[in-house]
């Protein structure tokens, strides 16, 4: 079969989440026919896997402007703009109302298994850009299918590949055989059956973002309920406790956000959850009892805990594009353009200039990763900053460099800045460019242990997660 001339083929968009549905908002806006490609069953698979979880962006930050304009014939209008969705709101609201308007050109139980230039491997140059894409897909049943596109968004993110427990990257010795009390999303602690898991218990909370911060209150949450007694956190970071360990707090320019950091010091403050610092995970054992005894690489080991919920961050799965020439930072498999922009190594400020097609090329011209995948595996992406650049990408594909180029968004700040610091300094004095990693030990901020200081006392604009 012969490929067709590439003018004629829509644009493939791999993922019906928010930065796809948009992707495909703005391609029609620009004249363009998208075919977004989903794996799951329906729109916002994925977002549907955490519809208990309260966004910290309200609804008029998670709308794309395109994407409105799609809905508006149909009647729907956007919910208070100042109100705050869940997971499920979002995925009911609005994901699901824009991937029936765009009907069609929206496929479910689609699994995009490779993307190459038709007729060309990856090793091939002849005449290499003016072959069409070609995209394998996998449907629900077996049966397989090819198609071909003029350009290829993949909007498909990261939540399939979560980052494990183990401190250098891979699963900890073991991790993967303790698979039946370990978790890598945050717990619907509404779920009776989820919640009779953790009722009573003690877990352990690998991590330091919004989601370990999300567990650790709703552990706090559950530890004061008629059927939580004798609920207790271990909250478990790779480095110290610094005065950015909790986020932005009230300076956050994101409410909710900045209030996750302070209700995750509070669940640590009122004894709810005990922080454990500077702990690396090398194994996972089990008790004699089945419980799980976390060792780490500094040869301490923990208390048993019940259930473990690993919130490491996530990485993108790059299996399916390994045909095509890709520029990604070695260290955050993100565009090589926008990688230093985003590097946690350098910064968490969370003020990072709106970017769009410029940062998301690649070496393959017509190939962009756009959404939480554009980000490797950095943390702090917003959708307003995947509405940005999905903007730019569709304005760029239609030749409307200008467009392409223009900025049309300004984000907010996290209320925090500062690098990495240095990984693994004991006793990081301000001005020596590290403000992390105290010795390691086991602190409880509300306790009048000089250790339980770490937080309130460490240098302004201090910078550590985990």
């Amino acid at each position: 079969m012969n490929a067709p001339a590439t003018a004629e083929l829509p644009v493939v968009v791999i993922g019906a989440g928010p930065a796809g549905l948009a992707a495909a908002a703005h391609l029609i806006d620009q004249g363009i026919e998208p075919l977004v490609l989903e794996a799951g069953p329906t729109a916002g698979a994925a977002v549907r896997e955490w519809s208990h979880v309260r966004l910290f962006s309200t609804w008029g930050e998670v709308v794309d402007p395109a994407a409105e304009k799609l809905l508006a014939p149909t009647g729907w209008t956007r919910p208070d703009p100042a109100t705050y969705p869940s997971g499920g709101d979002w995925a009911e609201q609005y994901l699901q109302p824009l991937a029936d308007v765009l009907g069609e050109r929206v496929r479910t139980g689609a699994t995009v298994t490779g993307v190459s230039r038709a007729g060309r491997d990856r090793i091939v140059d002849a005449d290499r850009e003016q072959q069409p894409f070609v995209v394998h897909v996998a449907h629900i049943g077996g049966r397989e299918e090819r198609v071909f596109a003029r350009a290829v968004i993949d909007a498909s993110g990261t939540w399939a590949t979560p980052s494990p427990a183990g401190g250098s990257g891979l699963p900890a010795l073991g991790e993967k055989a303790a698979a039946d009390r370990i978790t890598y999303r945050v717990p619907d602690l509404k779920d009776p059956a989820v919640r009779a898991r953790y009722a009573g218990r003690r877990t352990a909370v690998i991590g330091s973002g919004a989601s370990a911060f999300t567990a650790l209150a709703y552990l706090a949450d559950l530890a004061t309920s008629d059927d939580g007694a004798g609920t207790k956190g271990v909250w478990i970071l790779r480095r110290g406790i610094s005065g950015s360990t909790f986020g932005g707090g009230e300076a956050d320019q994101l409410p909710a956000r900045g209030a996750l950091g302070l209700a995750a010091k509070a669940a640590v403050d009122d004894g709810h959850a005990d922080a454990v610092t500077g702990f690396r995970t090398e194994t996972i054992e089990r008790d004699t009892d089945g419980r799980l005894i976390l060792a780490g690489e500094d040869g301490r080991r923990l208390d048993p805990v019940d259930e473990v919920i690993v919130l490491t961050g996530f990485r993108p799965d790059l299996s399916f594009l390994d045909e095509l020439r890709l520029g990604l930072d070695e260290r955050l498999q993100a565009p090589v353009e926008l990688a230093p922009l985003i590097d946690p190594n350098q910064h968490s400020c969370g003020t990072v200039y709106p970017h769009g097609h410029r940062e998301l090329s690649h070496p393959e011209p017509g190939v962009y990763l756009v959404g939480m995948k554009s980000y490797g595996r950095a943390p702090t992406f917003l959708a307003m900053t995947g509405y940005e650049q999905v903007r730019s990408v569709a304005a760029a594909i239609a030749g409307d460099l200008d467009a392409a180029d223009r900025v049309e968004l300004t984000l907010p700040e996290t209320g925090v800045c500062g690098g990495a610091g240095l990984f693994d300094a004991p006793d990081a004095a301000e001005g020596d460019g590290g403000c992390c990693a105290p010795a390691p030990q086991l602190v409880q901020l509300g306790a009048p242990a000089a250790a339980g200081a770490a937080a309130e006392e460490a240098p302004a604009g201090g910078c550590c997660g985990s």
